[in-house]
């Protein structure tokens, strides 16, 4: 969304992003959001898969 603002405002990238007072807020959020993907998928996969077997068990 940041990079759309920046992208067709008609301003420059670091005018728009440097309202929020740092720069690489876009990247932190999406290494943080990577980060915790990645932890979800290593904390709940076995019991993703757990429910899932009961589930096919059900059917």
């Amino acid at each position: 969304m940041e990079w759309f603002v920046a992208a067709f405002s008609g301003e420059s990238a670091e005018d728009f992003l440097g309202t929020q007072g740092y720069v690489w807020d876009t990247q932190s959020d999406m290494g943080l959001a990577l980060l915790g993907a990645i932890l979800a998928l290593l904390t709940l996969s076995k019991v993703h898969n757990r429910q899932l077997e009961k589930l096919d068990k059900r059917v």
